[in-house]
């Protein structure tokens, strides 16, 4: 047996002014034939996750034959704005390409996460999955992996034979979701199971800052996720928590049930898990803190080190990562060491240019747009250089490895105890990694700042004994009511309540 594998992967982010264009993806991932394997079969995400689960298939029934893991492509891209229109023609047709050089394939595995758009494709994932459907004999099996940030589309569900979501936020669990779907696959080509499969779709949007699976109120979801799993009807469940920043008809949460040849299992049991998030949406409003609110907790606190998450600047939700607003903060505020990252190529380039020990003022952050602050003076010390190539061996959110930020310059404020670090990229912060390779140690610090939300908690808990959510504004701003939707759903919780609007979930 051969089974492809490939990758799609964009979070657009449509509150982004300008498009993601094709070099966003060869800074990340752009991949095809053997070098897929050669990146990604050891890594933590779920594409490594399908090369080790099709060679130990495990199987129940039968001795596991050989399956050959046939790598494809794989196409990847940091979160950012809209897909420039064509592109995910030209990323599909590349694909296409190399499924054709490929030989005989008997099923296809996926990494898709979910929450892609393109200028002309609002439901970009949709299009993409349903074009490469139609492409291949519909008698081989295609199985996928979604991001838990997926926005689920009726048109993804009919393109696919299954769909394994990420079950953790921050996501730690991609690799094991990569050797799930591919052992669904063995299955499935081995002829022991038809996996079918069924969606719900509850009118609701789960905040981003209420999105940590293991936080109280979304934990009996997934336990009764779990409690599914023990059927022997159910082969696999998905809680989907949806992406709001992206302003189409998909957007919103999401349940699905993969069983052996039942779509009437397969529904109710989807239905169950959207009525349970229904019934719970109150649990899911955002709780918001505001900038100063911030700072009064982390002075009252006392001792201890606290991360600051800038969920209105949130990097892994495509924001611009040269917010200013908690760097003004902290710079005035003076409540102890503290350290922030600031992409701003220009701060770098002038850095250089005055060297290493050198003085000078410097206009900080506040350049990509007018949602995240205004550009922020700073009388500086250039404290250090460094090339801003890093490496993860844990795992961390994202399954990422390797790492490049570009040239990137520490400076430190000389009227206040606050480092910055200014890269040439964006770059999210899902590693420590990220300091310790510029010398910074981030235990020496009182406050740590991290761009997102969820995702930096699996590196940063290392070392911080608190973390506090802040709603600063921006392009992921945790207030949805802050922000113009045009193409969403309606009615929607939390904006209506189709309950009172006569709304019943069957």
């Amino acid at each position: 047996m051969r089974v492809g594998i490939a990758a799609l992967m964009h979070e657009s982010n449509t509150f982004i002014s300008g498009t993601t264009q094709i070099d966003r993806f060869r800074e990340d991932l752009f991949l095809t034939g053997g070098e897929v394997a050669n990146k990604l079969a050891t890594s933590h995400h779920e594409t490594g996750g399908f090369f080790e689960g099709l060679r130990n298939p495990q199987r129940s029934t039968m001795e596991a034959a050989m399956i050959e893991p046939v790598p494809l492509a794989a196409f990847r891209a940091t979160p950012s704005g809209v897909l420039q229109a064509g592109l995910l023609d030209s990323l599909l047709d590349i694909m296409l390409s190399e499924i054709s050089h490929a030989g005989r394939l008997d099923g296809l595995l996926l990494a898709v996460h979910g929450a892609a758009v393109a200028e002309d494709h609002l439901d970009a994932d949709g299009y993409w999955l349903s074009r490469l459907r139609a492409s291949l004999n519909d008698s081989i099996p295609i199985i996928a992996t979604l991001d838990a940030h997926a926005n689920l589309s009726q048109p993804m569900v009919d393109a696919v034979d299954a769909f394994v979501a990420y079950r953790t936020n921050p996501h730690l669990d991609q690799r094991d979701r990569g050797i799930e779907a591919a052992r669904l696959m063995a299955r499935t080509l081995a002829g022991e199971i038809r996996p079918t499969m069924a969606a719900a779709f509850p009118p609701m949007v789960i905040n981003i800052e209420r999105q940590g699976t293991s936080e109280p109120h979304l934990l009996p979801i997934y336990e009764q996720a779990d409690r599914q799993l023990k059927s022997p009807r159910v082969l696999s469940n998905s809680v989907l928590l949806g992406f709001p920043y992206a302003d189409v008809p998909e957007m919103g949460t999401a349940t699905l049930v993969v069983t052996d040849d039942d779509r009437e299992s397969a529904q109710r049991f989807a239905d169950e898990l959207a009525d349970a998030l229904w019934q719970a949406r109150d649990s899911m409003v955002g709780q918001l803190i505001s900038v100063q609110q911030a700072i009064d907790t982390i002075v009252a606190q006392g001792e201890g080190r606290t991360c600051l998450l800038d969920m209105g600047d949130n990097v892994g939700g495509g924001s611009a990562a040269d917010g200013t607003f908690l760097l003004e903060a902290l710079h005035r505020s003076k409540i102890g060491p503290s350290f922030l990252c600031i992409f701003d190529p220009e701060a770098v380039q002038r850095c250089r240019e005055s060297g290493v020990g050198s003085h000078l003022s410097l206009e900080i952050g506040g350049h990509t747009d007018q949602r995240h602050g205004n550009p922020y003076t700073m009388l500086v010390l250039v404290e250090s250089m460094h090339p801003g190539r890093f490496s993860e061996s844990e795992a961390r959110h994202g399954g990422i490895r390797e790492f490049d930020q570009g040239l990137t310059s520490i400076v430190r404020s000389i009227d206040s105890p606050l480092t910055i670090m200014l890269t040439t990229r964006r770059m999210v912060p899902f590693s420590l990694q990220q300091l310790r390779s510029c010398g910074i140690d981030p235990c020496s610090f009182r406050v740590l700042v991290a761009r997102g939300v969820h995702a930096p908690l699996a590196a940063y808990r290392e070392v911080c004994d608190a973390f506090v959510r802040v709603n600063t504004p921006g392009s992921t701003c945790a207030d949805l009511h802050a922000m113009t939707f045009q193409h969403r759903r309606r009615p929607m919780f939390p904006w209506e309540n189709p309950r009172r609007m006569g709304f019943h979930l069957s």
